[in-house]
């Protein structure tokens, strides 16, 4: 799906916090849980949505077993941000306590917008983490893309091609 890009997305702020080098890491998702980050990406538009991603990190290999979608607490301009629940992230942790599983990332879908991160997203990412962007049109998901923070913490790194 072609999808028009708003004009914020060529600016400095934007450009500048993406790396020109894609990360070499691999990922494997389960087919139900690439469904439900969708799925709640479709029912939740013209909104944002959140989720958290389970699995495991093996060296540069993230598995995701699970996806969760988690309240956006972000009720003035959901349209356009995201504030996950900390509440859940606590309770979705301590249940992965004892467990091979742990929470490895943070999906949540860009509304009208292509999947590409923002100066906001960067700003509450944390390093070891996979970042989804879901952009969703008109009810329709457009793409998916996948993102990692870089050495430095200063950009997000795509994560191409090794998508299994």
């Amino acid at each position: 799906m072609k999808t028009p890009v708003p004009e914020r997305f060529f600016s400095e702020a934007y450009t500048s916090i993406i790396s020109s080098t894609a990360s070499t890491d691999a990922l494997t998702i389960a087919t139900r849980a690439l469904a439900t980050m969708q799925q709640a990406a479709i029912h939740g538009y013209p909104h944002e949505i959140c989720g958290l991603l389970i699995g495991t990190l093996g060296g540069t290999h993230w598995q995701i077993t699970e996806a969760r979608q988690v309240a956006n607490l972000n009720r003035e301009r959901a349209s356009d941000r995201f504030h996950l629940d900390p509440a859940a992230y606590q309770q979705i942790d301590r249940e992965l306590r004892g467990t091979t599983h742990e929470i490895i990332g943070v999906f949540h879908s860009h509304p009208d917008c292509p999947a590409m991160p923002s100066p906001t997203d960067i700003g509450h990412a944390w390093e070891g983490f996979l970042y989804p962007i879901i952009s969703v049109y008109a009810s329709e998901i457009a793409e998916i893309s996948w993102w990692r923070l870089s050495e430095n913490s200063k950009q997000f790194q795509l994560v191409t091609d090794n998508i299994s």
